[in-house]
Order: C-alpha cells, then sequence, then structure tokens
C-alpha cells in the first residue's frame, strides 16, 4: 500500500538542500581545478628560473636550520628534507598544489588525506590515513575531546605525509640540490662563539630538557669546545627532534624521571 508523505515533514526538503549543496561544492570545486590548469598551461615553469629559485632560498640560514631532519637506525644517522623544506621546494618549484584535508571524523579518530599535485604534469601524490584522536606521553594515554587538540594532532601527523606527497612529484635532483646547498649555507653560517654556543643550550634545554652536559657527553668534549660541523649536526638533530622524527633518548643519555623510577621500583 502507498503511503502519503507528510507534508508538514521536513526530512525531503533537508535532503533536497543537503544534496542541492554537495552538487554545487562539486562543481565550484570542478571548476577551480579547471582553472588552475589552464593557468599553468599559460603559465608554464621555467626550470632553470625554479631551481635558481630554490638554491636562492636555500642561502637563508633561517631556512637551512630547518632543512634537514635526522633520526638514528642500524647505529647510522638516517637524513631527509624537513617538512619546512619541502614547502619551500614546492612554493619555488611552481605549478604544485598541496595540503592536508580532514575528509571525516567518527568512533574517536580522523580520516584525512594529504596530497600534493603538479597541476603542469598531472603528476599527483595522495596518502589516505588514520589519525586516532589520543596523545602519548610519559604519563600514558590520554583521549582528546577539545578541537583545538585533535587540530594539532591531525596537523602533526598530516605533515609528515605532505611531506613525503610533495618530494614525490618534485624530481629528486633538485631535493638533492636544495639539501646540498643547506648544508653549505649550515657550515657557513656555524656559530661556535661563548654566545652562540649559549643560544644552542637554551634552546635544547629550554624545549626538550638537553642540559649541555649531555650533549658534551655525545660529543665526548666540553660543551665549550664543539666545533663547527658539531654545531651543524645538532641544528640537525633538533629539527628531528621538533618535527617528532626522534625522542631525546635517541641522541642523548637522558636520565629518567623520578616518577619513572617509582614505577619501576614498584614493579620490581
Amino acid at each position: 500500500m502507498k503511503q502519503v508523505a507528510n507534508i508538514f515533514s521536513t526530512e525531503n526538503g533537508t535532503t533536497e538542500k543537503q544534496n542541492s549543496l554537495m552538487d554545487t561544492q562539486s562543481a565550484r570545486e570542478s571548476q577551480e581545478v579547471q582553472a588552475m590548469m589552464i593557468i599553468a598551461k599559460r603559465f608554464p615553469r621555467d626550470p632553470i628560473e625554479a631551481m635558481d629559485r630554490i638554491l636562492k632560498s636555500c642561502t637563508r640560514e633561517t631556512l637551512a636550520q630547518s632543512s634537514v631532519y635526522s633520526y638514528p637506525r642500524g647505529g647510522q644517522a638516517v637524513e631527509g628534507p624537513s617538512i619546512r623544506l619541502a614547502e619551500t621546494l614546492a612554493q619555488e618549484w611552481g605549478n604544485i598544489q598541496y595540503g592536508i584535508r580532514e575528509l571525516s571524523q567518527s568512533n574517536g579518530e580522523s580520516t584525512v588525506e594529504a596530497f600534493a599535485w603538479d597541476i603542469q604534469t598531472n603528476t599527483r601524490q595522495v596518502k589516505v590515513f588514520q589519525v586516532p584522536h589520543v596523545r602519548f606521553s610519559r604519563k600514558g594515554k590520554q583521549i582528546l575531546t577539545d578541537p583545538r587538540d585533535i587540530y594539532e594532532v591531525v596537523a602533526n601527523n598530516g605533515a609528515r605525509r605532505l611531506r613525503a606527497c610533495i618530494l614525490g612529484v618534485i624530481p629528486g635532483d633538485v631535493i638533492e640540490a636544495a639539501v646540498a646547498q643547506c648544508s653549505v649555507t649550515l657550515k657557513a653560517y656555524a656559530d661556535t662563539s661563548p654566545e652562540g654556543l649559549k643560544k644552542v643550550a637554551d634552546t635544547f634545554q629550554n624545549d626538550f630538557g638537553i642540559t649541555p652536559e649531555m650533549i658534551g657527553k655525545r660529543y665526548q668534549c666540553r660543551f665549550e669546545s664543539l666545533r663547527p660541523a658539531q654545531v651543524v649536526q645538532l641544528r640537525t638533530i633538533y629539527q628531528s627532534l621538533k618535527d617528532g622524527m626522534s625522542q631525546p633518548k635517541d641522541w642523548f643519555d637522558v636520565e629518567p624521571e623520578k616518577s619513572e623510577i617509582n614505577s619501576i621500583v614498584d614493579e620490581t
């Protein structure tokens, strides 16, 4: 038997309105993509000029200091372009769209998409992944409910995938040249003066609780006697810690906190 629809019901109107909004948004996104592709074809990148811009950017001390991350693996230090350098490469190489999108939230986790798209060559890298709304610390696992905390967790996890996507659409020799130029810049600006070393010590102490004694023990010398090459490596280690690629205990003999010692004693 056919049922007569309730003329006062808002379900049908709501559904039609949602479908209309989705169609409008889809049409707008399609038009934006077509416009970007037309502009990219009309104004193609000049590889020589783009490379010059990249190398010039890598001569900036502030970029060079955060250009490379490092983390220990198998007794050796593995290095690679940092998130900041990858973003600079995308900007200077030109005609590249990149970003992070949160697709949905459900069951205490977010579905996130990181992407990088070379509009000119139509080369695209996409990574879809899950980010639990959880923060792990020494005190254990903390469930996140504040939207700002969730945003930070999603952004931090998405940044690593975004870097991989960007590096996947830019030629490898361009990336290697940028890293090499950043290394030259770092060596040129390595400050081993007492003021420069104090700045390094304060940064590690305030951000990660790493003392000058721990740093000196790593290099088997007094902190005040660090050489330029060691200062350059410390900047790479700092960027790795800042990006979450490694932990202080991976590089330094970090003493456990009293709470950790007490928990170990209680277990025994």
